[in-house]
């Protein structure tokens, strides 16, 4: 018998959504850094045995959204909601359990199996432990509780082992061969989008967005020409930065990594150039791949 199901990621910013879903796929699926919103899509990560096929999906952490985009990233992460057969609610030791109530309702209200991961226990005690898994058992009753630290690996046999009890019986939804349901343009993007995050402060990474205007693959070497846009002109001589240091800085970045993500030599072009307002606009965000009501 075939087993198959869609295991799904929420929780709110920062709690570690993406290392545990880069540990679960074992791919570089989900960009992960230490800032808030760097999942900005729903990315699906899809981890094949011969009876078995687990698709995991990554979602932007749950916020009160305060532009365009923000009310984009609410969706996909609503979106995680209405096709889980398996929910993994994610939180950690540090955050307050009562932070968007709204959210936790909705999960309450699913009629199907919620695995509540409280991550980072290595930076707690186990008094403070705990009192937060009673608070969360409280919240919502009907999850299981599984203590883990994505960081350090700990206890993420067991949460794999307790995911493949509860998926269901059913024919793959992809082919055996399909590691996730994004296109290379879209880890192009993320992973210079990564390096942006990265490398600069306060405002900059969240009025970013880049798009890959031309991707060549050939037998042993990819030319890429992206282009990084961002709302306002100030913003733009930041990112190029003096003599052009800081984009060249970045774009060594980015070529290394997606030489180590493709496993090929990669000619990497970025260009910088203004896009005002994009983050409200719906024809952007469209553009950008965001799904909009």
């Amino acid at each position: 018998m075939h087993k198959a199901g869609f295991v799904n990621i929420v929780g709110n910013p920062n709690v570690g959504k993406s290392t545990l879903m880069n540990l679960l796929v074992g791919e570089r699926i989900s960009i992960a850094t230490f800032k808030a919103q760097t999942t900005r899509h729903r990315i699906m990560g899809i981890v094949n045995t011969d009876d078995m096929q687990i698709v995991f999906s990554d979602t932007p952490g749950v916020l009160k959204p305060n532009y365009k985009l923000q009310e984009s990233m609410l969706d996909f992460s609503k979106s995680a909601l209405t096709d889980a057969d398996v929910l993994l609610y994610v939180t950690d030791v540090i955050e307050k359990s009562d932070k968007n109530q709204d959210f936790i309702d909705k999960v309450n209200l699913l009629d199907i199996p919620v695995l509540l991961l409280i991550n980072k226990i290595d930076l707690t005690t186990q008094e403070n432990l705990e009192k937060v898994v009673a608070e969360w058992h409280a919240l919502i009753p009907k999850a299981e509780i599984l203590p883990i630290s994505a960081k350090a690996k700990f206890n993420i046999q067991p949460l794999m082992k307790r995911i493949k009890e509860l998926i269901p019986d059913s024919p793959p939804f992809f082919e055996k061969d399909q590691l996730t349901d994004k296109p290379a343009r879209f880890f192009v993007s993320e992973i210079i989008r990564e390096k942006i995050l990265l490398y600069y402060d306060k405002e900059i990474p969240y009025s970013v967005e880049v798009l890959v205007e031309s991707f060549k693959e050939e037998q042993k070497t990819i030319h890429i020409s992206s282009v990084i846009y961002v709302e306002r002109e100030s913003q733009k001589g930041i990112i190029i930065g003096r003599e052009g240091k800081a984009l060249k800085k970045v774009s060594t970045e980015a070529r290394k990594e997606l030489e180590r993500f493709f496993n090929k030599s990669i000619y990497l072009d970025v260009f910088v150039k203004v896009d005002k307002d994009w983050r409200n606009s719906d024809k952007e965000l469209r553009n950008f791949g965001y799904q909009l009501d």
